[in-house]
């Protein structure tokens, strides 16, 4: 293993040598950086909770599992039968992907002959004859993803046309285009044609691997062309395309997070605390949505392998929906209601 790698485990705190093994093994495997550092807190926090509970990762049973499950969906209840919230609760997609770090891990450990068995379950979806599929040991919950409303949308914008011009084009772009945090913040000056009005999203910098071009706006071309004059001034070399401003890291590429506490106060800014980072993109693909767009399209676009995933990114609102049946329905409805009408007239009630 590579000296770097254990260096890389043990600065998120990880001591156990099987642990720091597998997230070696990750890095030595391509994973992006971000994924190892997810994997790496995520299995961190699992080997804490063995440690609390005095149950060693190459003897824990599925009872372990399950206390861990119920410690990160809290609120529990004590032995008085109050409830007490538990300050590592998490959203159910959170935990979901806590135990696919820690199935994963277990996967290492049984294919290295340390464990005979994996105590996390797979979910399994049913088979192509029709069989049942399985749950795994937590259910999915799918939720509507939320947008914000027009009034909220221009609370946004008028708070952000008060920033600096780097951060009105990446609001810009992340919306125009549809881009992930990771992808918006990897950009590099090469990645934009302003002749063509085109973005190049580089495969290594999104999440399926997937490279895309996509176009953006005259509006965005003009906040574009105001950037430019800006960074200049932080620096004039190629290379990443946003640059920090801050007097410590001044002309250092803009990190992931930096990104999520300017738009974090951006919403707080314009009462619209549900604003996150990946909002504009969610809001996008809606768009594209009630712009006619195939769904196809929009999974080409958005950067998807399925066109279940776009699905899931797309809320069409019941406003939305009401419009459009009484756009394309109203007639087909008023017809088959007719239909109803004639069988019944002239007829006795039971």
């Amino acid at each position: 293993m590579l000296g770097s790698d254990f260096s890389q485990a043990s600065s998120h705190g990880i001591k156990d040598r099987h642990a720091r093994a597998w997230i070696a093994l990750q890095s030595d495997l391509l994973r992006a950086p971000n994924t190892i550092s997810s994997y790496a807190r995520g299995l961190d926090h699992f080997l804490h909770f063995c440690q609390r509970s005095n149950a060693s990762p190459i003897d824990v049973g599925r009872g372990v599992i399950a206390a861990y499950i119920r410690e990160l969906s809290g609120p529990t209840d004590d032995a008085a039968g109050e409830a007490k919230s538990s300050p590592t609760t998490l959203a159910n997609a959170s935990i979901r992907h806590r135990l696919t770090v820690v199935r994963l891990f277990f996967d290492y450990l049984v294919e290295e002959g340390l464990r005979v068995s994996n105590p996390v379950s797979r979910g399994q979806r049913g088979s192509l004859a029709g069989g049942a599929g399985r749950r795994g040991l937590v259910a999915v919950e799918r939720r509507i993803p939320w947008i914000p409303s027009d009034d909220a949308w221009c609370a946004v914008l008028a708070i952000a046309k008060r920033g600096s011009a780097r951060n009105r084009l990446m609001l810009a772009l992340a919306y125009d285009c549809a881009l992930r945090r990771e992808e918006l913040c990897s950009l590099r000056t090469g990645d934009v044609d302003p002749a063509h009005r085109l973005l190049r999203v580089r495969a290594e910098t999104t999440k399926t691997k997937q490279a895309r071009v996509v176009p953006y706006s005259p509006v965005t071309a003009n906040l574009y062309a105001d950037y430019l004059h800006e960074r200049r001034r932080l620096s004039s070399a190629r290379g990443p395309l946003f640059l920090s401003e801050s007097t410590r890291n001044r002309a250092a590429p803009l990190s992931i997070w930096t990104w999520s506490k300017v738009i974090r106060q951006i919403g707080l800014d314009a009462g619209v605390p549900e604003l996150t980072t990946h909002t504009f993109r969610h809001l996008c693909l809606t768009d594209l949505a009630r712009a006619g767009w195939d769904i196809h399209e929009i999974a080409r676009f958005a950067g998807h392998r399925s066109v279940q995933s776009t699905l899931l990114y797309i809320h069409i609102s019941a406003r939305d929906l009401v419009e459009k049946l009484s756009q394309g329905m109203t007639a087909i409805h008023e017809q088959r209601l007719a239909q109803l009408r004639s069988k019944t007239e002239g007829v006795a009630p039971p």
